[in-house]
């Protein structure tokens, strides 16, 4: 028996990177938003939308701001050197970039006439100022992109249209109540990067959404924010300074698919914490403090992949993922990561990985001292 024990977990190791430094493998078919956006793609996307209707408006006299491009209703004056919005956007456009400029304020009639717009980016310039009526005659914006600004709370009347926010990188410190008051289409928010502590999402704040993704990391959050929307698919509070999870901390986010607590401070989760979490594909605990591997892994039916390198575990129990008994989980495991642990992986029992779909899915690797 001890020679197979050996040669599974050989199997096991054989393949799998024993250098802490290496990266995990990489969960694939869920949303990527926390990288920035292309405006190739957002252009593809509308290619894509464009096909099978009618042709689009032309404008009898064309026109386009001094120094940008217009082609096929996409405007782009990025990288340009702007101080403001510019004069004679053609009214038809879609796709609207001015990223990479120095506009320092978004004034009440920069968008006037632009009722068709689509997708507005405004990342990459010196922003801290939005009037309340900047956005009014964006009747159809589904995409805003403001991130990597100065500003310091969330801008008004935001357009009902809206679909998705990026608003990272910003100094906002405070969302107050209603913030996202008629936004009913909103599936997207993006609002990592901004300084925000948890006494800062005030009651009431996600009032009305029926989000799907939520970003707020790298910010300053102690622990899980509350209140935040139930529909949530996505949720990745990574790189803050949580040190525990409480039982009820996750009590209402029974839809969640995807859950990132990675680069954190936690050193404890209490039992029965993931009991709620029924729907969970994949669970980011990397770069923690945990001892041991967290109870309820084993009942949650639909989880895949498990996220536990580089934290303080000892020890792996012959249960910590599979359940007991038959039919109990639904979908084995395709991914587990516990490199950079110092976990004595030779001592682990082949049977602990039973509900894994194959040996290379599991990752052992050396601890550093």
């Amino acid at each position: 028996m001890l020679s197979v024990c050996v040669a599974f977990l050989f199997l096991c190791t054989a393949h799998l990177p024993l250098d802490s430094s290496a990266l995990p493998f990489e969960q694939k078919g869920f949303w990527d938003f926390g990288k920035d956006i292309d405006v190739k793609e957002l252009m593809m996307m509308m290619k894509d939308q464009e096909e099978g209707s009618a042709d689009p408006y032309q404008p009898e006299h064309p026109t386009c701001p001094f120094g940008c491009r217009c082609d096929r209703q996409v405007v782009q004056c990025s990288d340009l050197g702007l101080g403001y919005v510019p004069y004679d956007i053609p009214a038809d456009t879609l796709l609207l970039d001015l990223q990479s400029n120095k506009i320092t304020e978004i004034r009440e009639g920069d968008f006037k006439g632009l009722t068709n717009l689509y997708a507005l980016v405004l990342r990459y310039n010196q922003i801290s100022k939005v009037h309340p009526k900047a956005f009014l005659p964006l009747k159809r914006l589904q995409k805003l992109y403001i991130s990597h600004n100065l500003l310091t709370s969330i801008p008004k009347n935001l357009p009902p249209s809206l679909v998705e926010l990026r608003i990272h990188d910003n100094h906002i410190k405070k969302v107050p109540p209603f913030s996202f008051s008629g936004l009913h289409n909103m599936h997207v928010i993006e609002m990592g990067r901004n300084p925000l502590q948890n006494s800062g999402f005030e009651p009431g704040a996600f009032m009305g959404l029926k989000l799907n993704y939520l970003r707020i990391s790298e910010a300053k959050l102690t622990g899980v924010p509350k209140d935040l929307p139930s529909s949530l698919h996505e949720l990745h509070l990574d790189s803050n300074q949580i040190q525990a999870i409480e039982f009820v901390d996750l009590s209402q986010y029974t839809q969640l698919q995807r859950l990132g607590l990675g680069s954190n401070q936690i050193r404890h989760i209490e039992h029965g914490a993931l009991s709620y979490l029924t729907n969970l594909r994949e669970l980011h605990l990397d770069n923690n403090r945990l001892p041991g591997v967290p109870s309820g892994l084993p009942q949650m039916k639909y989880l895949q992949v498990v996220y536990l390198h580089s934290n303080n575990i000892t020890n792996v129990g012959v249960d910590d993922f599979c359940p007991t008994g038959f039919g109990m989980k639904r979908v084995f495991y395709n991914g587990i990561s516990l490199f950079d642990n110092p976990i004595r992986y030779w001592e682990v029992q082949p049977a602990t990985f039973r509900c894994v779909t194959d040996q290379m899915a599991v990752q052992f690797g050396n601890h550093k001292k």
